[in-house]
């Protein structure tokens, strides 16, 4: 009982009151030295150069919360078929309420005094009817315009249907655009964000910014790369696309607000930048032959005369603008920087790793170094002595 209560003690002394440090050996080899070196220098550049400056790892970040507000500005003069028009604001931006996306009609195809009732179906050149058994009653043809009456017009060769008459003929897109003047139109970019974690709110109006600057700037990445004014065929041809072109079968373009603060700094120097994007049209990267291209969709105009509901179809072409904003701040943080320094010093040991397997396993001496580096210990068990009997003990006495 005794020795088991010292041995315990003397356990937990050397544990507590003693300190253990791993053997090192001093190798005095200049090609393993050079690699080391080389390693750690290599190391250091990462933490220093990529960890510290370039991604800022002593800061904490947080994201921004932003809101954008836009206005158009532009009008148009067409003379279609002797009818003279001026589009304004409240014809051509849909929808009108200055949304972060919005579109800018810059051409159409227009279907005027359409009313209900039965007339032919369009000519598509291929489906072609005989006789009223190719017209199924009451049926819908997924790129027809109508229900079928089950009668087959001869003189077009189609079926009837019952639809919006006449029918939208938009084979045959207008070229040139009709509002290819929309290129000149200026759309006004208003966005605020807020940093919730460092509580810091910034507009893309910043200082310097004035009513009397935004009246006489359009924006320009080197001139004017803050001026909130953007000319809507600087904006398209931004990315390389052909304004007359997306004019002609639309198309869309991405607008990008970012915002990259760093708030060690002053807050003047926290400005946006600006890119754009092509997100879908015809532009530099599409194929003439690829499906699909360009962006539109139809709204109609309805009206009441003589007593007889009747509507304009209005198939547009436009640009799509959609704004989307980016906002990233950092500031300096004791903990991500701790937490950067304790991961470049765990990642020191790489170069311990790689030198300990040129030592131990590819130089010419790894077997010297291998006994230098670890010792090795054998452990002797005693053989117990066997107890003694009484004539043992009396006959050593003698």
């Amino acid at each position: 009982m005794t020795r088991m209560k010292s041995a315990i003690k003397k356990t937990f002394s050397n544990f507590f009151f003693e300190y253990e440090t791993p053997r090192e050996v001093l190798v005095k080899n200049r090609r393993v030295a050079i690699v080391c070196r080389i390693i750690q220098l290599g190391v250091l550049a990462y933490i220093i150069g990529w960890v510290f400056m370039y991604e800022k790892g002593y800061q904490t970040v947080d994201n921004a919360i932003g809101s954008v507000f836009t206005k158009m500005k532009g009008v148009s003069f067409t003379n279609i078929s002797g009818q003279e028009r001026i589009w304004d604001v409240a014809d051509y931006v849909f929808p009108e309420q200055g949304d972060s996306s919005f579109v800018v009609m810059t051409n159409f195809i227009p279907t005027i005094g359409q009313v209900q009732g039965k007339c032919p179906e369009l000519p598509d050149g291929k489906n072609k009817c005989t006789n009223d058994s190719d017209c199924d009653d009451s049926k819908y043809k997924r790129t027809g315009n109508g229900h079928m009456t089950g009668r087959c017009m001869n003189k077009t060769q189609t079926c009837e249907i019952y639809s919006w008459c006449p029918v939208e003929d938009d084979r045959k897109i207008p070229d040139p655009p009709i509002l290819l003047t929309a290129e000149n139109y200026t759309l006004f970019i208003k966005n605020s964000i807020t940093f919730p974690q460092f509580d810091v709110v910034r507009s893309n109006l910043v200082e310097g910014i004035d009513q009397n600057y935004i009246n006489n700037c359009v924006y320009h990445p080197k001139t004017a790369p803050l001026c909130p004014i953007f000319r809507l065929g600087d904006i398209v041809e931004r990315y390389g696309f052909s304004f007359s072109e997306i004019a002609r079968v639309g198309g869309a373009i991405g607008v990008l607000i970012d915002w990259d603060c760093n708030l060690d700094l002053s807050i003047r120097f926290c400005k946006p930048k600006y890119e754009f994007y092509g997100l879908y049209g015809t532009g530099k990267n599409d194929q003439v032959d690829k499906a699909s291209l360009g962006y539109n969709f139809r709204f109609a105009k309805y009206y009441v005369e003589n007593s007889v509901q009747k509507r304009t179809l209005m198939k547009v072409f436009g640009v799509r603008i959609d704004i989307i904003v980016h906002g990233l701040a950092g500031k300096f943080d004791i903990i991500p920087t701790l937490t950067a320094i304790g991961s470049g010093v765990g990642i020191f040991g790489v170069a311990t790793v790689v030198c300990d397997l040129l030592l131990l396993y590819i130089l010419p001496k790894k077997n010297f170094y291998k006994t230098m580096k670890f010792k090795d210990a054998e452990i002797c068990e005693e053989t117990p002595a066997l107890p003694q009997t009484q004539e043992d003990s009396e006959s050593q006495k003698e």
